[in-house]
């Protein structure tokens, strides 16, 4: 019988050493056999977290005509890549495809990816996207997708990626890892080796003479996200879309949570059981994004960005057909943009090719 994710990961630091959060996060998650994202579809109502697109069809048909007018400024070209990073239950590309029906042509040139990890929720997204208007796939990594003229979309996708923690000491920055202790239990600890130029080098520049004891979080894969989309983007215009959530500027602290049944609990605790997350460092992915060659718009807030693309109006037109749902609607509208619910919070950013123009919704910044 095989061991446990809790008494492999147990194991493995006893025998090896500290692990860094990234990799307790990837293990946790992702664990072929008992990771959280590897065994169930954790997305919903009744799940343990629910996102925009479960929220309301609204928020994946506004991005669906978003993407439609970015398609029509490259010239409408066939076929295009319509990508989906970490496409949770399907349900965004699901009213994407519906939106695009409306868009003459459009379906016509998509030729669909989504870039999933579990297989768990591929048999989720294989099921509802079953009656799709066109050709779905399903890929492991962006360089499996075909090259040539690029819509890609990720809707809390960029908070799943590998973190690593550092804090000041003595004038020197430290990782935090993951041990444990005399009873296997785990527990944060911080390396006595100070990080090598290479890793301080990934802590944002406004951050890296903090004061004592700061902590830090870092993700070393969004430079080479923004590398592979600038190499992409270079061969043929393309335009990635991303929405998560977290500070327009850099921030210190310690942001890893994870939800369980919509409640927090103890991150280290029984591994593969909840989502782990840190907040996005959206001045990071810029600061990236610029340096790959790319252009940037934004970050801005969600709930402005969905009003700019009209969802206040397509509420109400909802609202005009379907008298009897105008409180749910109202309830949606208000869950996806009000300051206190994710309209704050939740940041939108496009990250595209250099010759194109900004996008809409984002008012030029």
């Amino acid at each position: 019988m095989k061991a446990s994710l809790n008494q492999r990961l147990s194991q493995r630091i006893q025998t090896g050493g500290p692990i860094s959060i990234g990799v307790f996060l990837g293990e946790a998650l992702f664990d072929p056999w008992q990771g959280f994202y590897a065994t169930k579809d954790p997305i919903g109502a009744g799940e343990d977290f629910i996102t925009a697109p479960e929220i309301s069809q609204i928020f994946g048909e506004l991005i669906g005509l978003w993407l439609a007018g970015r398609w029509h400024s490259m010239g409408c070209p066939k076929p295009v890549q319509l990508v989906e990073y970490g496409p949770g239950r399907g349900t965004l590309m699901k009213d994407i495809l519906r939106a695009a029906r409306a868009v003459p042509g459009m379906l016509e040139a998509l030729n669909v990816t989504l870039i999933e990890a579990s297989p768990a929720l591929i048999n989720v997204q294989a099921s509802m996207l079953g009656n799709a208007p066109c050709a779905v796939n399903w890929q492991n990594a962006l360089d499996d997708v075909p090259m040539g003229p690029c819509l890609l979309v990720g809707n809390e996708y960029l908070d799943c990626l590998p973190v690593r923690q550092f804090i000041r000491q003595n004038d020197a920055w430290h990782e935090r890892l993951v041990g444990v202790d005399e009873t296997g239990a785990y527990q944060f600890q911080f390396s006595p080796t100070p990080a090598s130029d290479v890793e301080i080098e990934m802590i944002p520049p406004v951050l890296r003479d903090s004061d004592e004891g700061t902590l830090v979080e870092v993700r070393a894969s969004i430079a080479p996200l923004m590398d592979a989309l600038a190499n992409r983007f270079s061969k043929a215009q393309g335009v990635a879309l991303f929405i998560d959530y977290g500070p327009a500027q850099s921030e210190i602290g310690d942001t890893l949570q994870a939800i369980k049944g919509h409640q927090k609990v103890d991150p280290l605790d029984a591994p593969g059981t909840a989502d782990l997350t840190t907040r996005v460092d959206f001045a990071e992915i810029k600061r990236a994004a610029l340096a790959a060659g790319l252009q940037c718009a934004g970050p801005v807030k969600q709930g402005a960005w969905l009003n700019r693309l009209g969802l206040e109006y397509r509420a109400a037109d909802l609202m005009k057909k379907n008298p009897a749902q105008k409180s749910k609607l109202a309830r949606q509208v208000y869950r996806l943009t009000d300051d206190s619910q994710m309209g704050e919070l939740f940041k939108v950013i496009a990250i595209f090719s250099p010759d194109m123009s900004i996008p809409e919704g984002f008012d030029g910044v």
